[in-house]
């Protein structure tokens, strides 16, 4: 039985155990015990806290094993993106160099530096341990926040971004930070990558330069990392692309990485969530039916698990007394579901129309 929930101090070692384990090291996700601590507690005052509209506010959430007694995952939502200090991106553009007289028409790609991602809320800090990859562990944990966002809008933006790790190459490092941002710094990029995590990105953007990047003065290498994922999140970023999300013109300053955006309303579990009336059966009585993310609607104590989406004639949910148990809730009490299994196809998913 897998159960999402808000994360608590018990939970230290765990996040610290998914933080060293992340594939790639993740810079929101730094395997250092104090930030870890102070991301628990940080998350904790979110929950607890009373909220009209989005702010500085991380919700963090883990995946607890309850036949192991293991959380063996975590994610978090960060309310807005850049609450306390700008979120960069770099954002890919065309600019045209032109002369009449020379009969020159050029269109050069470049990057500039942006914090219009700023805005979003953010959904990061992914960690699975590897035993529950290939299952709907994934799938719940990632999606599970949407359930949550689903129930509290005013406390999210209408836009929700995903930035996800770039590519590198076989030697752990990234080509594009070693053709851009190593001339800056003089570190390499694990290094860079967990000094971000400690402290934050704004640092970079400050020493970065303001100015485009003309792709044509990069390397090879450094031009075909950009807005290409890490081969262990391929399969993560096509389902966020089924789910309704959008490739952006924006990737991450350090290592180039996509970064994808949405519109919130217009994401399968939005649109394809509603309400149900709980009905508790047993469980060898319940018919077959899809899997289904199901989820509570208790703020503090907010649950989402698994579980069959089979209705009654007259709409309620029924549930096995375990599923119920883990819910906390009630017969007849209300539980907000979505359909686990996500309809189309992310070949071609297209851009973000307000980014074309």
């Amino acid at each position: 039985m897998l159960v999402v929930r808000p994360t608590r101090p018990a939970d230290l070692p765990a996040l610290e155990r998914l933080a060293g384990n992340a594939s790639p090291r993740l810079t929101n996700l730094p395997a250092h015990r104090d930030r870890l601590e102070e991301r628990i507690m940080r998350s904790q005052r979110a929950f607890e806290a009373e909220v009209e509209f989005p702010g500085d506010e991380h919700y963090t959430f883990v995946l607890e094993d309850l036949e192991r007694g293991e959380v063996v995952g975590t994610a978090t939502v960060r309310a807005q993106a850049g609450a306390r200090e700008a979120y960069y991106t770099y954002r890919q553009e065309t600019l045209i160099h032109a002369s009449q007289q020379l009969d020159v028409r050029r269109e050069v790609q470049t990057l500039s530096l942006s914090h219009e991602v700023s805005e979003a809320s953010l959904l990061c800090a992914y960690s699975l341990d590897p035993r529950y990859r290939g299952t709907s562990a994934e799938s719940l944990l990632r999606r599970a926040r949407l359930m949550f966002i689903a129930q509290y809008p005013e406390r999210f933006a209408e836009i929700l971004a995903m930035a996800f790790p770039g590519f590198l190459d076989d030697d752990q490092q990234s080509p594009f930070w070693n053709s851009v941002g190593r001339h800056f710094f003089q570190r390499d990029y694990q290094e860079i990558n967990y000094v971000a995590g400690v402290r934050s990105k704004s640092f970079i953007a400050e020493v970065m330069p303001q100015f485009p990047l003309y792709l044509a003065l990069l390397t090879p290498q450094a031009r075909a990392a950009i807005g290409r994922e890490h081969p262990d999140h391929e399969a993560a970023l096509e389902e966020m692309l089924s789910e309704g999300f959008l490739r952006s013109r924006h990737v991450d300053i350090f290592d180039a990485g996509p970064v994808i955006k949405a519109e919130r309303e217009r994401l399968e579990s939005f649109r394809r969530a509603a309400w149900h009336p709980v009905r508790i059966r047993p469980a060898h009585s319940l018919p077959d039916a899809e899997p289904a993310m199901v989820a509570n609607q208790r703020l503090g104590d907010f649950r989402c698990v698994v579980a069959r989406y089979a209705l009654s004639p007259t709409g309620q949910l029924m549930l096995s007394p375990e599923h119920a148990e883990r819910l906390g809730v009630e017969e007849g009490r209300a539980v907000l579901a979505a359909p686990l299994g996500l309809p189309g196809d992310a070949d071609d998913p297209g851009y973000d129309e307000g980014e074309l």
